[in-house]
């Protein structure tokens, strides 16, 4: 007999604030790191972007304990990718894997919702996941009980094709305004670059700086 269905309603937004955007020269990533249960907040500076590989990274929205364990799975699988390809895995396939697994597991799913992001041979690309394993390519996109503000923000100032370095104070401007108005998101933030260059976090100055200026 199969377990019982596990309700997603009102399950998927509960907290957090990530963004990804998709520029002509990388992508650019930010999340708030508050971390919250109910109406406790349980951490204020959880981690919600992490590095995958060089060229990879993905961000976490949803239960802390699931999206930890689908990062090791997606690092695990990465570098076992480039030892036997002697190529770097590509962000699609990065993404597919994912969604694979969350697919497999849609009887009891993980409460996760990702942004699976980098640079490969194909350029820049961002993939947006949902518990049940669902995959769509973004060039914008925000998730958590935050996104509806932030949206507010990148919708009105997004324009493709806009490089890294302009785009970054519009997602900074965006993770900030829901912070500002979303319960569940706050406390500070983190913002990661990927280029061809590779895989960085802006520094706390870089942070305050940036912040001065919008």
């Amino acid at each position: 007999m199969y377990p019982r269905p596990v309700n997603l309603e009102n399950q998927i937004a509960k907290g957090t604030t990530t963004i990804g955007v998709v520029c002509k020269d990388g992508v650019v990533l930010a999340t708030d790191t508050r971390a919250t249960m109910g109406y406790f907040i349980a951490h204020k500076h959880a981690k919600k972007v992490y590095q995958i590989a060089e060229h990879l990274a993905m961000t976490i929205a949803g239960a802390v304990g699931d999206a930890q364990a689908m990062v090791d799975i997606l690092k695990a699988n990465a570098q076992l990718y480039s030892l036997q390809n002697g190529v770097v895995m590509p962000v699609s396939a990065a993404a597919r894997l994912v969604a694979n697994v969350l697919f497999s597991a849609r009887m009891m799913p993980f409460m996760l919702q990702a942004l699976i992001a980098g640079v490969d041979s194909t350029g820049p690309r961002i993939f947006a996941l949902d518990p049940l394993g669902s995959v769509i390519e973004e060039t914008c996109v925000s998730t958590g009980s935050g996104s509806p503000i932030a949206y507010g923000v990148l919708e009105s100032q997004f324009k493709e094709g806009m490089a890294v370095k302009d785009m970054v104070p519009v997602v900074l401007k965006a993770v900030t305004s829901a912070m500002k108005r979303d319960s569940a998101s706050g406390d500070s933030f983190d913002v990661a670059i990927i280029t061809k260059e590779g895989y960085r976090e802006l520094s706390e100055e870089e942070k305050k700086q940036l912040v001065s200026k919008i």
